[in-house]
């Protein structure tokens, strides 16, 4: 099972690496931002868990608070806060973004640990990623989580889940533009794998349930490279 992911949003390099480092010491995956600008980059390519937001992101630059409420409304991403400001009226505008936490630094390492694994059992199961797909002439809202494989069928793309087939008209490229890189892993011209759900593997085949999957010679090292 992949690690849950952590966007870490902090404009100071030192604060950001010490949190950094509390959080992969607790089995957590981190992927850092300085700004809003490189948070939005990473959203538009991962699943991400949970967000750590900084309210004060630098001069010049979008607030957290702005961030946060980006999150909710679109991303449906939820998030914390971890800021210097402890005024009432900086409690009260991130209060109404509706985080699930909100730690005043300095901090202890056990206090972020603690919101972290709060927020994100609270949050289980909420905020799936999302794609749009076939199910004969009706199209419907899929999980991007529930998909083992992807297969290209000509000017089509099969969707293998555990319980159904789905269809839509694009290329394998088109859609690894949409899903994120932490999970999904070309091992084909013709395939792309969940990375969750490989059984067992070599350089030749990855194996998903009782399904076997060919590894083309041109992707072999993301076989060895990224499938852990």
């Amino acid at each position: 099972m992949a690690q849950k992911a952590i966007l870490l949003v902090e404009d100071d390099f030192l604060n950001r690496r010490l949190s950094k480092k509390v959080l992969v010491l607790n089995g957590y995956t981190v992927l850092e931002a300085k700004n809003t600008k490189e948070a939005m980059e990473i959203l538009q390519r991962e699943i991400i868990d949970l967000a750590i937001l900084d309210i004060h992101l630098g001069e010049g630059e979008q607030s957290g608070l702005l961030l946060g409420q980006l999150l909710q409304e679109k991303y449906e991403v939820p998030f914390i806060y971890l800021t210097a400001y402890d005024n009432a009226a900086v409690i009260g505008e991130a209060v109404s973004t509706l985080p699930y936490s909100y730690l005043t630094k300095p901090f202890k390492d056990s206090d972020l640990i603690a919101s972290v694994e709060i927020a994100i059992r609270q949050s289980a199961g909420k905020h799936i990623p999302k794609m749009m797909v076939k199910d004969g002439e009706y199209t419907i809202t899929l999980p991007v989580t529930e998909i083992n494989f992807i297969e290209s069928d000509g000017n089509y793309l099969k969707f293998h889940t555990d319980h159904k087939t789905y269809k839509l008209r694009s290329t394998i490229k088109q859609v690894l533009e949409t899903l994120p890189e932490r999970i999904f892993l070309q091992v084909h011209r013709a395939y792309v794998v969940n990375k969750t759900k490989i059984a067992r593997y070599s350089v030749s085949s990855v194996v998903l349930g009782d399904v076997e999957i060919p590894v083309s010679r041109n992707y072999s090292d993301n076989i060895t490279k990224q499938v852990v």
